[in-house]
């Protein structure tokens, strides 16, 4: 029987040092016991490691953040995606808690916040909160004067700073204040209230030599920004191409926050209705197919629309040692298309305000996406010695022998410009037989003895010039060819690109209207008419790909 049930967890920082035990249920190995276990895997170490030669048996859980390190042993058979999710909540609610970034100076510093949320978000091994709203309901955070006077040795709850009478507020009755909601707190006050949309895109893309896709996805995530007093009640409508019908086929594997009713969503594909948390969380995450699944000879680069692309070529010049590497831009993702457009752009307005919604981020908006951040990375066969002669149309490019990729950095200046930028190299392989016979230094290493073997006669100075051996034209074709043969090892197989587009979703996806329900929702005032804006940014890190 799989079991859904954290048994401990530890925490260790950047030297490998244990900052934080809590052991929940059974007795599980140890942190002194399984951290070198886990240490002796190569990396990068998989998240889910079996570790046999421990008593008990025990699965290792591990997510590894920034400096920190987070292990859950267990020694039954138990669900891995359960064990993850619950690192990963874990970390978002330290950060919530604690401030981002999340270090151990900041964990070693609040080891009391700490227990508590431990011990509120997991109960004897069951995991039973999760949602920080809820938990900043039950957890004493100290505020700065608690900690000063606990400084001094004085009490930081003082009745000079408690309601009048000296005595803490009793707590409310649900049942009067309505039902509980458990992702949103309780008596939320802004004196500006304001409601932000954040749509980001991963672009994953493989090109094949011809230039044809051979799989194209966007992994989209929605973030939302929710500053608005009382309990809000929210309509959310998105539109794709190809209208409402499109929706459930953009929409392949959607996911959303507890807070969304499913039953509108099953209803109305597009319409997300639900009570935000308040404070910025993620509404839901999706991913989009790019390519047709039923014709593949519609198949085309154009069809996908995609702000730049990577043609390379290889085996150039007499000898095959060249190689070309062709970034094209394209015309809508430039400042000459963002110049024909109007600077100002609004967003999806609210009903009941009729003001338009700004987009914010600074620098690209819907109608004038801007291509930011190109890079263009390379990786090189180990037998490559060295790259010469890097020539860029545009930008800069530098080869970096230890990791063996060229690397080649355009600015957003320099991408502004629609057109197609050209990267040639010289590949430096090892050395052959007719390299040793044109180097004539006098020197040869023998590979065998390890020494070099000094020919005396050659190295010393003399009047007479030592005759070169006459190559015929058809020697030296013979030797091209060889060379050729050679060289053709040492090519690039692929190159990657990097990039950002602000204001551009390579799904078509856009936020149609951002409603306020006046009637479901309560505790907002009178008169309440929220800021919205909207973004949308496309992110590509190494995801835009040609194979040669």
């Amino acid at each position: 029987m799989i079991s859904s049930a954290i048994e401990a967890l530890y925490i260790f920082n950047q030297h490998n040092d244990s900052i934080l035990e809590h052991v929940y249920r059974s007795r599980p190995a140890s942190a002194r016991t399984v951290l070198p276990l886990y240490l002796a895997h190569a990396v990068p170490r998989h998240s889910v490691i079996y570790l046999p030669d421990t008593n008990p048996q025990t699965t290792l859980f591990s997510l590894v953040h920034p400096n920190l390190l987070f292990l859950v042993p267990a020694s039954s058979d138990t669900e891995p995606l359960f064990v993850l999710e619950f690192l990963h909540r874990l970390v978002d609610v330290l950060e919530d808690f604690l401030g981002a970034p999340l270090l151990a100076s900041k964990i070693e510093g609040n080891y009391d916040v700490v227990a508590q949320l431990l011990g509120e978000m997991c109960d004897a091994g069951s995991v039973c909160n999760t949602e920080p709203n809820a938990l900043r309901d039950v957890v004493d955070v100290p505020r700065w004067v608690d900690k000063l006077l606990g400084g001094v040795g004085l009490p930081g709850s003082s009745p000079a700073l408690l309601p009048s009478g000296g005595l803490r507020p009793p707590l409310g009755n649900p049942a009067a204040s309505g039902p509980a909601i458990p992702w949103r707190r309780a008596n939320v006050r802004y004196t500006s209230n304001e409601l932000y949309v954040d749509i980001v895109e991963t672009l994953s893309v493989t090109l094949a030599p011809s230039g044809r896709p051979l799989a194209a996805f966007a992994n989209g995530s929605i973030a939302f920004t929710s500053k608005i007093s009382g309990v809000p009640d929210l309509l959310l409508t998105l539109s794709v191409p190809g209208g409402k019908q499109a929706v459930e086929k953009v929409f392949e594997l959607p996911v959303f926050h507890p807070c969304v009713r499913l039953a509108r969503w099953r209803e109305k594909p597009g319409e997300m209705s639900f009570v935000p948390p308040d404070g910025k969380f993620m509404l839901a995450g999706y991913e989009v197919n790019l390519l047709p699944s039923t014709n593949l000879t519609s198949r085309t680069i154009k069809n996908l629309n995609l702000p730049a692309t990577i043609e390379v070529l290889t085996s150039l010049g007499s000898t095959g040692s060249d190689f070309e590497v062709r970034l094209l831009i394209s015309s809508l993702f430039t400042t000459s298309s963002s110049a024909s457009s109007s600077l100002s752009r609004t967003g999806p307005t609210s009903r009941g305000s009729g003001k338009p919604t700004p987009f914010f981020g600074g620098g690209g908006s819907s109608s004038a996406p801007l291509l930011q951040d190109v890079v263009i990375t390379i990786p090189m066969p180990d037998a490559v010695r060295n790259i010469t002669d890097l020539r860029a149309s545009r930008g800069e490019a530098q080869f970096t022998p230890v990791d063996n990729i060229v690397e080649w950095r355009i600015s957003t200046k320099a991408a502004s410009t629609a057109g197609s930028a050209t990267l040639r190299c010289t590949v430096v392989g090892p050395l052959s037989e007719d390299d040793e016979e044109d180097m004539g230094t006098g020197f040869r290493f023998d590979a065998a003895n390890g020494e070099y073997d000094e020919k005396e006669d050659v190295y010393q100075s003399s009047d007479a010039e030592p005759a070169l051996p006459v190559i015929t034209k058809e020697q030296q074709q013979q030797k091209d060819a060889r060379k050729v043969h050679m060289n053709a090892s040492l090519m690039p197989s692929s190159a990657s690109a990097s990039f950002s587009v602000k204001g551009w979703l390579a799904s078509g996806i856009k936020v149609e209207s951002l409603n306020l329900d006046l009637r479901k929702s309560r505790g907002l005032g009178e008169g309440v008419k929220p800021v919205k804006g909207v973004k949308y940014l496309t992110v590509s890190k190494k995801g835009l790909e040609t194979r040669c």
